[in-house]
């Protein structure tokens, strides 16, 4: 999806864009299934930073959700959305090849981002987390 087409979807929903709509979760379910569920149900332009990176890292509608994750990401690599500076980029960086696959402009503005962050903004990210961004940074679209 372009982004044009994502800003004209940003008054839906997951539920509506991302058929078919998710039923209640169940009573005794966990706390992150109950958060993902209800996010399914707020506009997409009412998704906050923590929204965003539960949905990516959770695998949720990747199509609609890591094109706002980016558009984020591009102003502020390392914003702390929920945990620690950096962990929307990691949850971003580490979404399936596929979804890259289908988001190819999105991917290459992300990697130079990515690219051009200074060696010192990694100090402060969990153990493994430059490798994870370097390999995306790597990954190249297959033409």
């Amino acid at each position: 999806m372009s982004t044009m087409g994502l800003l004209l979807h940003l008054d839906r929903t997951l539920d509506e864009l991302d058929p078919p709509r998710w039923p209640d979760p169940p009573s005794d379910t966990t706390h992150l299934v109950r958060t993902v569920h209800a996010l399914r149900r707020v506009p997409l332009r009412e998704l906050r930073p923590a929204d965003l990176r539960t949905l990516v890292s959770q695998q949720v509608a990747l199509p609609y959700v890591v094109p706002l994750a980016v558009r984020l990401l591009l102003e502020e690599p390392l914003l702390d959305a929920c945990f620690y500076e950096g962990d929307l980029l990691l949850a971003t960086v580490n979404a399936p090849a596929t979804v890259w696959d289908l988001l190819p402009e999105l991917a290459e503005q992300l990697r130079a981002v990515a690219s051009a962050l200074p060696e010192s903004a990694y100090t402060d990210l969990p153990s493994g987390a430059a490798e994870e961004i370097g390999r995306f940074v790597a990954r190249r679209q297959h033409s």
